[in-house]
């Protein structure tokens, strides 16, 4: 027996030896492998039939392995036609010793493919309104969420903040209502107004070529217009919880029935105490067989009972390596100053990044205004947002910074969730947020889409707990922003004029509010009946 198998290992490097038809096969191979040196084939040769005769397999493979590294390409390499095919089974120890005991031709492991929209199951056109937006390949959270969404299956998604979750679940909507058009399709709940405008957009832009209808329910409108649209029978509705549940109330004709999606984004706000008794409500005249995906930045212990009443069989997915996580290209850092002199340093870190545009986040609607003004004194482009403002100026206050007219968007947390604004340079934390959640979500509006991005938080004596807390949630210390204390102070005599202004400005503001009456504008009508519930989506201001 070891006989033949040494006369079959010979034929490789003697013709004629066992088997002329084999032989002839073979050499079709052997004609494309490259020229091996005759003295090392007869050594590799008389080593296999040693250890064929003594059974010792470990060292057969040790040998091969070693003699094969020597070769350029390998026999695995070379596609074979069909009478190689069949010689591969027949060829004996040799090929018998390469196939089991040799190494496989792999991809290497640690070499990610990276794939497109198509790879994960995206339709031709959806991919090419991916590429119209400038979507060239699939983020970490859409290559996970789709291809599951697209089996039908329940989906709670956890990522950074600017890691495109909106894609991740309005391509699979699209898609589905590619297979199967209907009126009101999905419903998509968002916590904020200015978000739900965001995911429309989005929506719209997306489903461009494929002509999607989409309606947005918020609090702030008038309900009438709202109204009308529903009765369009739009595909996708995107709303905040207090304005749907007052449609659903209220508007006749209006139904969710025949929803299929269900999306909550930024679910761990929407299921604040706030929201809970509503969501609850929208959750009973939803149907029971659809589709619900909820998605965040972060996630809580909340979620518990709402993910046993919404979604069946969730699959979780989660690309964030923490609850409290930050995307990798965002650049934080601290100043640690005395209280008083705040102003002065947020006029001197403005200068230093003088040319980029900037989002600066208060804890108080009376602070925002008053650095909107002091800002203003000056000769810096800065506009206010807060949740005291009609739905139209918010609106107007967010297109004049996305459109790069203001450099300075002073706000409250109303703008630090889920806000798309790629331009941004710069977050600084004027006031440092309640809680991590927060501040994870604020300093998001930087960074994103992979681009780089800088976040700086003031702190004063008064702030050291909370920013420990933020730095324990977040795991790792920040760097402190380097600064000169007499380069920051040549700003004093020019901040200290401002601020006198500001408060002149905030006297006559606050004069005009009083004076104003209340329900004028567009926020006047039917939409007041709301009451309480119609301020529910504006109170983070």
């Amino acid at each position: 027996m070891s006989d033949v198998k040494r006369r079959k290992l010979s034929h490789d490097g003697q013709p004629g030896a066992v088997n002329k038809p084999k032989r002839d096969r073979v050499s079709k191979r052997d004609a494309v492998a490259p020229a091996v040196e005759k003295d090392e084939i007869e050594s590799a040769t008389a080593r296999s039939a040693q250890a064929v005769e003594n059974d010792d397999e470990p060292a057969v493979a040790k040998k091969v392995k070693k003699s094969k590294r020597d070769r350029a390409p390998k026999v695995d390499d070379i596609a074979p036609g069909p009478d190689v095919a069949d010689d591969i089974e027949t060829t004996g120890v040799a090929l018998e010793v390469q196939t089991e005991a040799g190494e496989p031709v792999e991809e290497p492991k640690d070499v990610e493919i990276t794939k497109s929209f198509a790879d994960l199951g995206v339709t031709e056109a959806l991919c090419e309104a991916c590429a119209a937006l400038g979507y060239k390949t699939p983020t970490a959270i859409q290559t996970e969420s789709i291809p599951i969404a697209l089996d039908g299956k329940d989906i709670i998604g956890l990522a950074e903040t600017g890691s495109g979750k909106t894609a991740a679940f309005a391509l699979p909507i699209l898609q589905a209502l590619l297979d199967n058009p209907q009126p009101l399709f999905g419903l998509v709940l968002a916590p904020t107004r200015e978000l739900a405008y965001q995911i429309s957009q989005q929506f719209e832009a997306l489903g461009s070529l494929i002509s999607v209808k989409c309606a947005v329910i918020v609090g702030g409108m008038d309900m009438v217009p709202q109204a009308i649209a529903l009765a369009k029978k739009p595909h996708i509705v995107v709303a905040t919880p207090g304005r749907l549940m007052d449609h659903l109330e209220n508007t006749k004709g209006f139904s969710l029935r025949q929803l299929k999606y269900l999306v909550m984004d930024e679910a761990d706000r929407l299921l604040d105490l706030d929201f809970g008794p509503i969501l609850d409500k929208i959750l009973q005249v939803l149907p029971r067989e659809r589709r619900t995906m909820l998605f965040s930045a972060t996630m809580s212990t909340k979620l518990d009972n709402l993910t046993r009443a919404a979604l069946q069989n969730p699959v979780r997915v989660s690309i964030s390596s923490s609850s409290y996580q930050t995307v990798k290209n965002l650049m934080q850092r601290y100043v640690f100053i005395p209280h008083k002199f705040k102003d002065i340093y947020l006029i001197y870190l403005l200068h230093e990044f003088t040319g980029q545009s900037c989002i600066l986040f208060t804890r108080t609607v009376n602070e925002t205004q008053r650095l909107a003004f002091l800002l203003r004194a000056l000769g810096r482009s800065a506009i206010p947002l807060h949740g005291q403002m009609n739905q139209s100026a918010r609106l107007g206050a967010l297109n004049k910074f996305r459109g790069g007219s203001r450099d300075i968007l002073v706000a409250t947390d109303v703008a630090a969730r889920g806000l798309d604004i790629p331009s941004v340079d710069l977050v600084l934390n004027f006031d440092l947020p309640p809680d991590s959640k927060t501040y994870v979500h604020r300093v998001g509006r930087t960074a994103r889409a992979g681009k780089s991005g800088v976040a700086i938080s003031i702190v004063t004596q008064y702030d050291i707990e909370i920013f420990q807390r933020i730095e324990k949630a977040l795991g790792k210390k920040l760097d402190e922003q380097p600064t000169e204390r007499d380069e920051v102070m040549v700003f004093a005599q020019r901040v200290g004029d401002a601020q006198r202004v500001a408060i002149t400005e905030m006297k006559n503001h606050h004069e005009k509010r009083n004076n104003g009456g209340k329900g004028k504008g567009i926020s006047g009508g039917r939409a007041r009946s709301g009451g309480k519930r119609d301020a529910m989506d504006m109170d983070e201001g």
